[in-house]
């Protein structure tokens, strides 16, 4: 789930409607080829190759995006290239389209956020949405303090990718709705940076 922070207040600025829609077909546009990008390995004469499967839905929902894998027949190496290249197009939202779209646009957002859960999904509207705890998950995640980007422990296991691990570190915080003891990965660099008060939120399991 990616979440452009400040998207309100951005749309509430003089004339919205002349800034607004230029905006979102930018981001989107190049949300897409970064996605297309990031997950292409090699080219070859017959095709193209993928360090992981693609999303099988994409979804704007206003102030961001859903993005469905099947990770069924993914193994945990595939899964944590996902985490990881989901992590760089927030990096590169930061370092490379917002110093560009803010010569487009008035105080557009400045950061895109993004939480990751695993879980089974169901089909709703002849396969045109879906609806899943894990959804709801990652919603609660992408907001989660001041975090720019954090993950859902359960079904994540990057113990078995040390140079993913060393990023990382497993947190107990309350999601509401959700659970009082939700475990989370959250990178470590992020998080020794939230001043001390947000860092009460966040407990050693």
């Amino acid at each position: 789930m990616f979440d452009l922070s400040g998207f309100t207040n951005f749309c509430s600025q003089v004339d919205p409607h002349l800034s607004v829609p230029e905006y979102l077909s930018r981001f989107l546009d190049w949300l897409f080829d970064d996605i297309k990008k990031e997950f292409l390995r090699k080219i070859y004469k017959e095709g193209k190759e993928l360090w992981a499967d693609l999303p099988f839905l994409a979804k704007f929902l206003g102030d961001g995006v859903l993005f469905l894998w099947d990770t069924e027949e993914m193994d945990p190496v595939q899964i944590s290239n996902v985490v990881v290249t989901l992590h760089d197009m927030c990096v590169h939202y930061v370092e490379d389209f917002y110093p560009r779209i803010k010569k487009v646009v008035v105080a557009p957002p400045n950061i895109l956020r993004c939480g990751i859960a695993r879980g089974s999904v169901f089909s709703v509207g002849n396969g045109e949405d879906y609806v899943a705890p894990c959804i709801n998950v990652a919603s609660r995640l992408q907001k989660l303090s001041l975090l720019s980007f954090c993950v859902s422990r359960r079904g994540f296991d990057f113990t078995q990718n040390k140079s993913i691990l060393k990023q990382y570190t497993v947190k107990s915080v309350s999601l509401p709705g959700i659970g009082e003891n939700e475990l989370v990965w959250v990178r470590k660099k992020e998080f020794d940076g939230l001043p001390e008060k947000e860092k009460e939120l966040f407990r050693s399991p």
